[in-house]
């Protein structure tokens, strides 16, 4: 029996420079993505359990376009949790003295956060938590799965995606887009992420 995956709603409207009808397209785009990862893994199921995933050469190419469909899905999850409308509290003190050690300050790692949101090309600006030295870094995600460093967890998200903030802002605005991003940030969700992350990576 495989898991089958359900769509979750999110509370979010009156963001601030992110408008109603920017979600709404965004909602049904995850949707989308968690049907095609259900249905992929439906089909790889039952391709492995009649012994078709060896012979058939389509298996490979779905197992590789499941990455993708995947993390399509819980990137947008991670995306609308770590949003609230005109932001939620402040970043922890757990997370600062964190941020300060990784980077010298909170604005030192924002700096560097806008830029590798900045950078050219369609993707992810993630801050991760490197689970073996505890150091909070910010990656980029290159379409869903590409870039994903193994076993980093993810403390605050956002979509790079021109489909985030094209209704918004012209393709050459994304820095207007950052900018209203980190003005609806829900620092309580991405402060107990850090906080669950060093608790169960030490």
């Amino acid at each position: 029996m495989t898991m089958t995956y359900k769509a979750r709603s999110f509370p979010l409207s009156n963001l601030t420079g992110i408008s109603d009808k920017t979600l709404e397209m965004h909602f049904g785009l995850y949707e989308g993505y968690v049907k095609e990862t259900n249905q992929l893994t439906e089909r790889l199921a039952e391709m492995a359990k009649s012994g078709e995933a060896a012979k058939n050469p389509a298996y490979a190419e779905m197992t590789r376009h499941l990455g993708y469909e995947y993390g399509g899905m819980v990137l947008h999850e991670y995306y609308f949790d770590n949003l609230a409308p005109k932001g939620k509290g402040r970043p922890s003190a757990d997370l600062t003295k964190a941020l300060e050690d990784s980077h010298g300050g909170f604005d030192a790692w924002k700096s560097d956060f806008v830029a590798t949101g900045g950078m050219r090309g369609v993707g992810w600006a993630v801050l991760f938590r490197d689970p073996l030295s505890g150091r909070m870094t910010n990656q980029w995600i290159t379409l869903h799965e590409q870039g994903v460093p193994a076993g980093y967890q993810p403390i605050l998200v956002m979509d790079a995606w021109e489909h985030a903030f094209l209704l918004d802002y012209k393709p050459s605005e994304r820095s207007k887009y950052i900018e209203a991003f980190f003005a609806n940030i829900n620092w309580e969700e991405v402060g107990g992420r850090a906080k669950r992350a060093y608790r169960n990576g030490g």
